[in-house]
């Protein structure tokens, strides 16, 4: 199945061109080829295309059927370094960069988007916040085993009543000595069925609104808080979504993560990296649908030829590759960006709308491409149409994100 996270590691350490290196290579010129990335990138890519190949696509569509993702494929994750891709070592990681979160995200996704989804909810909306905000005894609880895939977490912000809305959380923390006591539902939240620990997203000061919402670290089993059933989605449906429930939840104080009053900020800095990945997944489904079409054109003949010959079939070929290779080289600046520590939040939300939209437009034009075929389960095409269409609604829908975007132009008007 390739190469292990400690061959990856080591290879890094061995090679001549150290990471701060790149890192200031990559200051001074934009990567817009595979061709170009580094060896270690290109290692990763191959890694995780054939493991995608062999053990994520000829599978995907039965973990569909049957709404459940096998633990041992997530272990396998795990062991492949890609739970804690961007992590610090000393903490469970891999220690790689952002790019290589980008590259490796699209290839799993591209093989079983509902992978991805796991993937890129315990990377980037677990693992991050907590390498970004949590003191050095929180890493070592609370980082450590999920960064290795020892264990899976979740980020519960959304709730019953608001979505976009992040500032509106109704759920509620009050101090109580020492402790906390959290009521509240949390709804649609990723990997809630399976996760052995949540970051919560609850108001501890009313009157401060959005300043008054805090993060907290709630561990599976704690008692007063219980997972609703899993829902029953569209796409996506090997991954387990459910809501959070808060019933006299009492964490103690030392589960706060960073200070109070900071969770709003929390989440939105979260977000912004989380983008990032879910263009990743986007990418790999708008991927995995070109290949499909490509393939099936080239081998289904009408009127005395391949249907690859017919303008028709070219130009929806020539507008899905082009749309790909845009959201691509999109996400691919706004790892970059963030790699170099530069604002990169315009950079993540256009990346990020960008893919969503290129990845319901070519799963939307490779069933047009199968006809009949793509409408079936047994063709790929029909769930990738329907995994697809999350990318636009969940970590920012793509009206949330040309808010973002809109906003920042503003900014660097002024």
């Amino acid at each position: 199945g390739g190469w292990s996270r400690m061959f990856l590691r080591q290879s890094l350490q061995r090679s001549s061109i150290s990471a701060k290196t790149l890192l200031r290579h990559h200051v001074c010129r934009s990567i817009t080829t595979y061709s170009q990335v580094s060896d270690e990138h290109k290692m990763l890519q191959s890694m995780c295309r054939q493991f995608a190949d062999e053990e994520l696509a000829p599978n995907a569509g039965s973990w569909d059927k049957e709404h459940k993702l096998p633990v041992e494929v997530i272990k396998k994750m795990g062991e492949m370094g890609l739970m804690g891709v961007s992590q610090p070592t000393e903490f469970g990681g891999s220690g790689m960069d952002t790019m290589s979160y980008a590259i490796s995200l699209e290839e799993i996704s591209r093989g079983c988007a509902s992978c991805g989804v796991v993937m890129s909810a315990n990377n980037s909306l677990y693992c991050d916040p907590i390498k970004m905000f949590g003191t050095a005894e929180q890493k070592e609880k609370w980082l450590t085993d999920f960064a290795s895939g020892n264990k899976l977490g979740c980020f519960a912000l959304s709730e019953p009543g608001n979505g976009s809305d992040a500032g509106a959380a109704s759920t509620v923390a009050v101090a109580d000595g020492d402790h906390f006591v959290l009521n509240g539902t949390k709804n649609w939240i990723t990997n809630g069925p399976t996760a052995d620990a949540a970051i919560v997203f609850a108001t501890s000061d009313k009157s401060a609104k959005h300043k008054g919402i805090s993060a907290f670290l709630v561990e599976k089993g704690t008692p007063g808080f219980t997972t609703g059933k899993p829902e029953d989605k569209l796409g996506i449906r090997a991954s387990g979504t459910c809501s959070l429930i808060f019933e006299d939840c009492r964490i103690p104080r030392s589960h706060l993560l960073g200070d109070l009053g900071m969770g709003f900020k929390i989440a939105m800095m979260t977000l912004d990296g989380g983008r990032i990945g879910i263009a990743s997944q986007g990418v790999g489904i708008a991927q995995a649908s070109l290949d499909a079409a490509v393939r099936y054109s080239e081998t289904r003949t009408a009127f005395g030829s391949p249907i690859s010959k017919l303008q028709a079939i070219q130009f929806k070929i020539a507008d899905m590759a082009m749309k790909i290779e845009s959201a691509r080289l999109l996400t691919w600046r706004a790892a970059q960006m963030k790699d170099d520590k530069e604002n990169f939040i315009k950079a993540a939300a256009m990346a990020k709308l960008a893919a969503s939209e290129a990845a319901t437009f070519c799963s939307h034009q490779a069933i047009q491409v199968l006809g009949g075929y793509g409408y079936v389960t047994d063709y790929p095409v029909e769930r990738h149409y329907r995994d697809a269409r999350i990318t636009e609604i969940y970590e920012g829908t793509s009206e949330i994100q040309r808010l973002v975007i809109a906003g920042q132009v503003y900014k660097d008007y002024a």
